[in-house]
């Protein structure tokens, strides 16, 4: 592989104080670090941080003053027009369901402030009480050098659960004294320094049809790819599925030159490369560049090499090298923006589950689509109809997780139509960890609340969450070779036109994410709207395990992992040395080598937080 140079750019991060003398404290921490620094109306410090020159947009009017942090189009002046309208936090809404883009949003509305990320999870929000004070941060880790924080084992045990920690626990920081802003909730500061968290978004209604809602998505779509793309000359893209097919074409409209890139996978089933090919050709001016598969760094390869310092462990890094090729080539090639198609899985696949409320509202319509999953699935009858019929509430299909930790995991064919795919922990796992991990389910259990109301939208909201902020983190790392990574579909407006369009029309087993072959109709050629495939990874990471076992076995050589009392490292070692058994999935050990991976990076390793 190619040795690409460091940019010598580093994640950004920011502190959000609260306009009072109590967070004196917390300021005087930051003076040494922070390099940028804005003012409450006040005059009392409110933003400090290190960001880049461009990534903050602010605008004021008498006692107001409103911050945009990310990608998006909105100037100072429109900024100060929403400011000198705004007389409480809660008027912020209107201004931001009329944003397109992915920012945080931050405003400080006569002595008190709103903080809020977005809805897919991309941008964070964390806060903590630090002295007399509540402040917030877009980094946990910041929050936690802040409070001299140490990690909190058990949240850290959660992380080892495949396929992922459930609802709320995923989200949860793995710091002690650390808290993290839920979907759609915003962070409100009193004039005392105290904080509360605000609903201020809920997932719409799936009831518009097709025909109103494919042009509803492709506008936002567009509004989302055109706030990239607008004044560059040049911008970079994924050419790979339907998803990322669909941005590329998008940003193939504007004014910027548009370089795509493909990645020939080993897998002799994938069939990129073909697809990409004759999307290039219908768009025309369009520069590709196709990777060859042996070029491409295997899963696990490079785990030695990572010196990223993510704020929580980051399934990421168990292929660092990998994630990272393309990026770099796009920056060297003289790109500074990357649009990728992550998150069109999440919300254009959609979930299966959606049948459960339908079948009690449109019985045939569901009957005829629970028929097709089933065929193609296959899915066994039995289960299907138990988990049709199941009308549990998320509460009680927590502790049914909870208490099925430790048993083998659900067979590939599993019907996909109840709450989520009930976790598993490895079998390496301790029984401390069982426990650990088990008392925080039922914990969660007893109080919260699921993402939606009904099935369908909270598993894809969950899944919309869990995998931003994988890419969150991705982000963090092509930073460093300066550029930056943008996901248009985790953007609010997006996120809301996909899960609002009806599911009868939305999920089906007889055509291939139907919302988006409609809604870019015209825009991407016609031949690449009939592909139906995608490949799926799993020869890579077993490819992956196999030549890289070396690196996995070295990371069972005083783990960090074991240290804490999570794993047995001598079950993970016997079991790194061969084949995983057919029992567990091909990514039983990612949570694992993220977890591992993140004990070990240095405190030091690219970031500038304060510590």
């Amino acid at each position: 592989m190619a040795d690409f140079p460091d940019s010598g750019e580093r994640p950004g991060w920011f502190v959000v104080l609260p306009d009072c003398a109590s967070a004196a404290r917390t300021e005087a921490a930051l003076r040494s670090r922070a390099v940028q620094e804005v003012s409450h109306p006040s005059g009392r410090p409110w933003l400090l941080g290190d960001w880049s020159a461009h990534a903050m947009t602010v605008g004021e009017a008498g006692l107001v003053k409103v911050a945009v942090v990310g990608e998006h189009a909105v100037t100072a002046d429109r900024l100060t027009t929403a400011a000198d309208r705004i007389r409480t936090i809660a008027d912020l809404d209107e201004l931001v369901r009329g944003m397109a883009g992915s920012f945080h949003l931050v405003a400080s509305v006569t002595g008190r402030v709103r903080v809020q990320g977005s809805v897919s999870g991309l941008r964070r929000v964390f806060h903590a009480r630090i002295g007399d004070a509540t402040v917030a941060a877009d980094r946990a880790d910041v929050l936690a050098a802040l409070l001299d924080a140490a990690v909190d084992e058990q949240r850290l045990a959660a992380r080892l659960l495949n396929p992922c920690a459930p609802h709320p626990l995923a989200g949860l920081p793995v710091w002690r004294g650390v808290s993290a802003l839920e979907t759609g909730h915003c962070l409100a500061l009193d004039a005392d320094g105290r904080g509360r968290t605000v609903a201020w978004w809920a997932p719409p209604e799936p009831v518009v049809p097709m025909a109103e809602g494919a042009p509803a998505l492709r506008e936002a779509l567009s509004a989302a790819v055109e706030v990239r793309t607008r004044g560059r000359e040049l911008v970079s893209c994924d050419l790979g599925g339907l998803d990322s097919t669909s941005v590329c074409a998008l940003a193939a409209r504007g004014r910027a030159k548009v370089i795509a890139y493909t990645a020939d996978g080993l897998d002799p089933l994938c069939d990129d490369v073909t697809w990409a090919r004759r999307t290039v050709a219908g768009l025309g001016d369009v520069e590709h560049h196709v990777i060859a598969g042996e070029r491409l760094p295997m899963v696990y390869e490079g785990l030695q090499d990572l010196d990223d310092r993510f704020d929580e462990p980051c399934p990421a890094a168990m292929h660092p090298s990998r994630c990272l090729l393309v990026p770099r080539l796009a920056a060297a090639r003289g790109s500074r923006l990357h649009l990728t198609g992550f998150g069109g899985d999440e919300l254009l696949a959609g979930s299966p589950a959606h049948l459960h409320t339908l079948m009690r509202t449109r019985p045939r319509t569901a009957w005829q689509r629970v028929r097709g999953f089933a065929a193609q699935g296959p899915w066994p009858y039995r289960e299907t109809l138990r988990q049709l019929w199941d009308t549990s509430d998320y509460r009680q299909w927590l502790v049914r997780a909870g208490d099925e930790l430790t048993a083998v995991p659900p067979p590939f064919e599993t019907p996909a139509l109840d709450w989520g795919t009930p976790p598993r922990l490895p079998p390496w796992a301790t029984p401390d960890a069982v426990d650990a991990v088990r008392e925080l389910i039922r914990t969660a259990a007893r109080t919260t609340e699921p993402l939606a109301q009904r099935r369908g939208p909270h598993v894809e909201l969950e899944a919309v969450g869990a995998n931003s902020r994988m890419v969150r983190q991705v982000g963090q790392m092509a930073a460093r070779a300066g550029l930056t990574l943008a996901a248009p579909y985790y953007d609010d407006r997006v996120i809301e036109a996909g899960l609002a369009v009806r599911p009868q029309d939305r999920i089906t087993p007889w055509q291939y994410k139907p919302l988006i072959v409609e809604a870019m109709r015209g825009i991407v050629p016609a031949e690449s709207l009939t592909r139906h495939t995608k490949d799926e990874g799993s020869y890579e990471a077993e490819m992956g395990m196999r030549e890289q076992r070396a690196e996995l076995l070295a990371l069972c050589e005083d783990s960090r992992l074991a240290r804490l009392g999570l794993i047995d490292a001598d079950v993970l070692r016997e079991m790194s040395s061969r084949p995983l058994p057919p029992a567990l999935p091909f990514d039983a050990l990612y949570q694992t080598v993220a977890c591992e991976m993140w004990l070990r990076t240095p405190d030091t390793a690219a970031t500038t937080a304060p510590g």
